[in-house]
């Protein structure tokens, strides 16, 4: 696959997981939000949120993909369902995702790409 559908596939699901974030953060009316990060000219993608839950400043990254030599690395996954899970469905193949959050040493035993 092409690495610029790489590209359109991570945006649209940190961009579809943003919205459903905003929609919940308008009825729990807390002072923080949820934001996309796109580099496109380094291949960065972040999910993260920043503001204030109550008395406390909350800050924190959900998800943070990269694209490196043609593969998709998953640097960080916050979520449940796993975002790794989601871009197979979209087609890209296992062996295109690095679960990069694993060491190296067990990446081989994972069904996804090793490096």
């Amino acid at each position: 696959m092409a690495v610029e559908q790489y590209r359109q596939y991570i945006q649209h699901i940190l961009a579809e997981r943003q919205k459903r974030a905003a929609m919940q953060q308008k009825l729990n009316s807390e002072e923080y939000e949820v934001q996309t990060i796109f580099d496109e000219k380094q291949d960065h993608y972040q999910l993260l949120y920043v503001g204030w839950r109550g008395n406390r400043r909350d800050f924190g990254c959900i998800l943070h993909l990269d694209i490196k030599d043609g593969k998709i690395w998953i640097q960080h996954d916050g979520t449940e369902e796993g975002i790794a899970n989601r871009l197979v469905d979209m087609g890209v193949p296992k062996q295109d995702i690095i679960l990069a959050f694993h060491e190296p040493y067990i990446r081989q035993f994972t069904e996804f790409g090793t490096n």
